[in-house]
């Protein structure tokens, strides 16, 4: 065995040795996967991706980079990982404005809820098959410590239409991980929960869409793939997911059951099966709850389904506050609720909506779902100790928002850009364009903001909601002289005229604290993440070490097979 001889201070020399008896031990294996090549975090010094991208090269290099950073020293209980869907560094610095200048303040000296986390990094966001990735394949990275296609959900890259592919490819996620290791598992989001980023944490399909037996194609069925719904009600693990609060009834309800809040609505299902049912059948003392009084009222019940919309929630700005909870009030339902597990719990909270209104080219929806997670954050921090639990705030991907011009300090930020006048540094007369008009400071690089006329709203300034299938070139630019540019439903001129605005392909940041979290930095691979949480919660590598799946430094280095972390009964 190598011996370290170097001057490093103790704790760089630390690292610097996990790192070379990583990179030089060989590890256990498995009759499924054949050993790959040890890389030594340092060996490839302009890329941090395994030279070999299968998915034990993504797992173990990911493994490496987070035992690198230190991410073994880490002690969580815990673990708290909240997801701003399509949340972009702009998005963030503009929202963190936004919340300032609604507190009475400028706004630029405000920070977000996560913002005060002493730990930060960046995320590196592509799919192995697309440079502007989706959510399926960014949040199973993050998920199952392996990149994959565009479209994915818990399996490996392959074809994104064929389910007997992807059979053989289904993917260990940290929250199953965690429910074989005897620790509670909890799922938030704003969105159907069969949506792309819950549905990530614990279905194995390879397309997105099969979200329930409706849209399952005919083919995968009969190959044995079963549709997200279903798979999220599934236990083979343990006692499976204790809380699962979001948006999505109609994929859990039958075509012949009403909504019981929308009785002119009916369940998606056409199997004929109500899954709402078979969850309480399940878990009897368990609460299923689709209003704020009656999740209010569910405070001791020992399992949590929480189904608040047919389809994905409300918005922040549209929502019912009566009948609708926040996403704070999920989140800290959620807690309580985990709080319980006497094996301590792992939990994900999405902020979906963020992404929703993006694609819409609305940034007042956008940033105003962003500054309701800084409200869930902050509940969240509220509610535990750094001591013992590790919060992680990060998106799986960006957007196209932009924030250009130069507008005074304190300038709202949804308006028109105006300079400093003078000395007092109040903002003047409105920033004029090459051809004389005002301009404001957030823009769309594409999207349904286009200014030209489409089938759905004339040329000029648009409002949400705006989905059109057909747009005509715009002709200069219309003057927002008169446009009240901070309006909730003013949509912000895009460039290139587009019915939905795209993702961006730009990297994503990281905030952390609690233990482990300082192997949080740097820029990463958007899976390292998930082997930082693996690394620093005592539970879960304990279970991949007894698996074998650990090298002689107590590593997790080998992709675990999620067939030996399934319950024997």
């Amino acid at each position: 065995m190598h011996r370290c001889r170097t001057r490093l201070p103790p704790p760089a020399l630390a690292a610097a040795c996990t790192v070379l008896l990583a990179a030089c031990v060989a590890p256990r294996t498995t009759h499924h996967h054949r050993p790959a090549a040890a890389t030594a975090v340092g060996a490839a010094a302009h890329t941090t991706a395994p030279a070999d991208e299968t998915p034990q090269g993504w797992y173990r290099s990911g493994a490496l980079r987070a035992a690198a950073n230190g991410a073994m020293a880490g002690n969580a209980r815990n673990v708290i990982l909240f997801l701003g869907d399509g949340m972009s560094l702009t998005t963030v610095a503009a929202a963190r404005i936004l919340e300032g200048q609604r507190t009475g303040g400028r706004g630029e000296e405000n920070l977000l809820g996560w913002e005060h986390f002493p730990h930060t990094g960046f995320s590196k966001t592509y799919n192995t098959d697309a440079q502007t990735p989706d959510s399926a394949g960014t949040m199973t990275a993050i998920t199952t410590g392996v990149k994959t296609h565009a479209g994915a959900i818990g399996v490996s890259a392959g074809n994104r239409h064929d389910c007997a592919d992807s059979s053989a490819k289904h993917l260990l996620t940290w929250l199953q991980l965690a429910d074989s290791a005897g620790m509670g598992a909890g799922i938030v989001s704003t969105a159907r929960l069969t949506h792309a980023t819950p549905a990530a944490t614990w279905a194995h399909v390879p397309d997105r869409n099969w979200e329930s037996d409706t849209t399952l194609p005919a083919a995968a069925a009969k190959q044995g793939c079963i549709d997200i719904a279903r798979q999220l009600l599934a236990t083979p693990y343990g006692p499976g997911l204790r809380v699962m609060l979001g948006g999505g009834r109609g994929q859990f309800m039958p075509a012949s059951q009403r909504d019981p809040e929308y009785p002119h609505r009916s369940g998606l299902r056409q199997d004929g099966r109500d899954l709402v049912a078979e969850w309480k059948d399940a878990h009897p003392g368990g609460a299923y709850v689709w209003n704020r009084a009656q999740l209010q009222a569910a405070t001791g019940a020992p399992a949590l389904l929480g189904l608040f919309e047919p389809d994905h929630m409300q918005f922040e700005h549209e929502r019912d506050r009566a009948a609708e909870p926040s996403l704070a009030e999920l989140t800290a339902a959620a807690i309580r609720h985990l709080s319980r597990e006497p094996g301590g719990y792992v939990l994900m909270v999405e902020g979906a909506r963020i992404d929703h209104a993006h694609h819409q080219g609305n940034a007042y929806r956008a940033l105003d779902e962003t500054v309701a997670m800084s409200d869930a954050v902050r509940t969240a921090v509220e509610m535990t100790s750094a001591a013992d639990t590790l919060i992680l705030v990060t998106a799986d991907h960006s957007h196209t928002l932009t924030f250009a011009g130069y507008p005074a300090r304190g300038n709202p930020i949804l308006g028109t850009v105006r300079g400093a006048a003078g000395d007092d540094g109040q903002p003047g007369p409105s920033a004029r364009d090459a051809a004389g008009l005002p301009y404001t400071t957030l823009g769309y690089a594409n999207g349904p903001g286009h200014t030209g006329a489409s089938n759905r709203q004339p040329a000029g300034p648009k409002t949400h909601p705006h989905a059109p299938s057909s747009i005509q070139p715009a002709h200069g630019r219309p003057d927002l002289g008169n446009v009240d540019t901070t309006h909730p439903d003013y949509l912000q001129e895009a460039l290139v005229p587009m019915s939905s605005e795209s993702h961006g392909g730009d990297d994503v940041g990281i905030w952390a604290r609690g233990p482990g979290s300082g192997a949080v930095r740097g820029t990463l691979e958007q899976n390292v993440i998930h082997h930082i949480i693996v690394q620093a919660t005592p539970a879960l590598r304990a279970r991949l070490c007894a698996a074998g799946t650990c090298d002689a430094n107590g590593v997790p280095v080998e992709l675990p097979e999620p067939v030996r972390f399934q319950r024997s009964d």
